[in-house]
């Protein structure tokens, strides 16, 4: 006499397979080449954008007056805010270009992500660093010793473009960061609602 078949639990028939625990992490795990590429894609683009931040930065920053009488050289006017307007036009320059890389790379893509979001960090910083030298090596020279000596004493010359606060390196990317954060964050897409089991 054999035993009654009982259906077995969660509706599986007797002829289905058992299935096995998996080990290790699930297919979704990690970042897709895809988006790696993106990522790589977008930093680059970003850098290269550097040269251009360097011109402008070259074209509008306010000159630095330098006189020199015959022994030693001195700023013409001694309470002008030029050495500070440089920084200033730095800062503003970089933080445009943040937001504008930010909109950019949000309006192509459509998504957030830590790749994104680093390489428009990593790629604005290193366009900072582009700008600044291009623009220091593109503007008046660095030797001033020479060129006071070249001018002539008592003559007026435009003193060597400098950024005298660092920190400016850090408002491009702080900028994109921020920017595209809050961008994903109001107008990204949003995760499905979860379905709730009925009662």
């Amino acid at each position: 006499m054999t035993a009654p078949l009982t259906p077995p639990p969660h509706g599986r028939s007797p002829d289905d397979p058992v299935p096995q625990p998996s080990f290790g992490a699930p297919p979704s795990a990690g970042l897709e080449p895809g988006e790696l590429r993106r990522a790589v894609l977008v930093g680059l683009a970003v850098t290269v954008t550097g040269l251009l931040l360097g011109l402008a930065w070259l074209w509008l920053a306010p000159r630095v007056p330098l006189v020199s009488d015959g022994k030693a050289v001195y700023l013409e006017n001694t309470e002008g805010e030029h050495a500070i307007g440089a920084d200033g036009t730095f800062v503003l320059l970089g933080l445009a270009l943040g937001a504008v890389w930010a909109l950019l790379v949000f309006l192509l893509f459509r998504r957030g992500g830590v790749p994104l979001v680093a390489a428009l960090a990593v790629g604005g910083l290193l366009g900072s660093v582009i700008a600044w030298r291009l623009g220091v090596a593109l503007g008046p020279t660095t030797n001033v010793v020479a060129h006071a000596r070249e001018v002539g004493k008592g003559v007026a010359f435009d003193g060597p473009l400098q950024l005298r606060a660092k920190g400016a390196l850090l408002a491009w990317p702080t900028a994109a960061m921020l920017v595209h954060l809050a961008l994903t964050g109001l107008f990204g897409p949003r995760d499905p609602e979860p379905v709730l089991p009925p009662l």
